[in-house]
């Protein structure tokens, strides 16, 4: 399901009329690109296992459709070990086909598996797209890929790094391809070039342009103030892009050292980002004066409120998600008013996994491999369901596709039923 002009403004509202738990999960981040969608009606959350294949390596999260699930992996091809698109059958798990990506003879920062450990280790950090019939693919080394989704056949890639004079970053690429109508968007081109806009069907390049250098950060689809854009998280801080023309409307300054990962979220007017490494969170606030966007920062916290890698999802003006930063293990869930950085409460031992939002519940992954359902209110934490269902490292996004809960780890994934 493509995310074209979801209206970001109007927010929960429009992602419960226009999605359902009971629907694919397509995109990174689910079907609005904000990790939200409806409550599940008549939940019990068993969490009962229906399948676990296994995942090799890297922290690529699962995208749902048409019946299959994908996932980037690390496998062997031809001798040659490297970074793989990996199609499985959704009811059962079963693998179906792989497809060979960009051959990666050395990750800058990685190292081994990382699983008894808290190194990161190798392996693919960005998530496939469905949308059209087609897979998209963004690897390590910025290889652009399209594919068919049913049966794997490459329909055309493009090598950032040779064609628009790429400039990598430690632990290399890890934001997953955006689609606005027929405009997939990223970052990391050199000067000039940095932010591309390519044709989806084809691959050519539609526009590109800026000099900002690219983070770990995937961007987001937004309406703010009636202005439909793409929002990315550079090294220069927030920049709202024009999908169609790749023109900018405005722009944030924030800082950066050694990695931005987690994804601006958007709540109204306000744009909400945050890094570790010292930096912490701040949120921006835009206006509009005549057709001219601008932002003003309403708060910051330096070297407070991290998240490290793993985006908040936003639910009636608060933040939840997983705020720390190298706290492995033991980081907290926590609640987050965006509208002034105040904590609300902090449950501890979940470390840096990942969360989603399905209706007014809180489904997170602890970096040990749970699965935790939790009250999405802002008073206390409240505890639905818990129960351990992957070995191996979790640091990737938990899915909710068509009743089930789908997660991985640098082992093994597993889909869970909620009834």
């Amino acid at each position: 399901m493509t995310r074209t002009h979801l209206t970001t403004v109007l927010g929960l509202a429009l992602a419960t009329t226009a999605f359902s738990a009971t629907a694919d999960w397509a995109t990174f981040r689910g079907p609005a690109g904000n990790g939200i969608v409806p409550a599940v009606t008549g939940a019990k959350w068993s969490l009962k296992e229906v399948w676990k294949s296994p995942t090799n390596l890297g922290f690529s999260s699962f995208t749902v459709a048409g019946g299959k699930a994908y996932t980037l992996v690390t496998g062997e091809t031809d001798g040659n070990t490297g970074e793989m698109l990996a199609c499985l059958d959704e009811k059962t798990g079963k693998q179906l086909w792989s497809k060979p990506l960009t051959v990666i003879a050395k990750y800058d920062g990685g190292g081994d598996s990382g699983t008894p450990d808290n190194k990161g280790g190798d392996g693919s950090r960005s998530t496939p797209v469905v949308d059209g019939g087609k897979v998209y693919v963004i690897d390590s080394m910025l290889g652009v890929f399209c594919f068919d989704a049913a049966s794997g056949e490459k329909v055309w890639s493009h090598d950032v790094m040779k064609e628009n004079a790429g400039v990598q970053i430690k632990w290399h690429n890890a934001a997953s391809p955006l689609i606005d109508g027929d405009i997939l968007m990223l970052a990391g081109g050199g000067a000039g070039q940095a932010l591309i806009g390519l044709n989806k069907n084809t691959g050519k390049i539609v526009w590109k342009g800026e000099d900002d250098k690219m983070t770990h950060a995937t961007p987001v689809l937004a309406d703010i103030l009636g202005v439909h854009q793409a929002i990315f998280f550079t090294q220069t801080g927030l920049v709202g892009i024009e999908p169609k023309k790749g023109e900018v409307l405005w722009r944030a300054a924030f800082p950066y050292k050694v990695s931005t990962a987690a994804s601006p979220v958007v709540f109204e007017n306000i744009v909400y980002c945050s890094a570790g490494y010292g930096v912490g969170a701040g949120a921006f606030k835009l206006s509009k004066a005549g057709s001219k966007l601008s932002a003003e920062q309403i708060w910051r916290r330096e070297n407070q409120c991290f998240n490290h890698w793993s985006t908040p999802v936003v639910k009636d003006g608060y933040l939840y998600g997983m705020f720390s930063f190298k706290e492995y293990g033991a980081g907290p869930l926590a609640c987050v008013d965006i509208r002034t950085g105040e904590d609300k409460w902090a449950e501890k031992g979940f470390g840096p996994g990942q969360v989603i939002l399905a209706g007014d519940k809180i489904i997170a992954t602890s970096d040990k491999g749970e699965i935790v359902i939790a009250e999405a209110k802002p008073d206390k934490y409240k505890e639905v369901a818990r129960k351990d269902v992957l070995d191996g490292k979790v640091w990737s996004y938990p899915v909710l596709a068509n009743g089930k809960i789908f997660a991985r780890s640098t082992v093994e994934g597993v889909c869970l039923d909620l009834n």
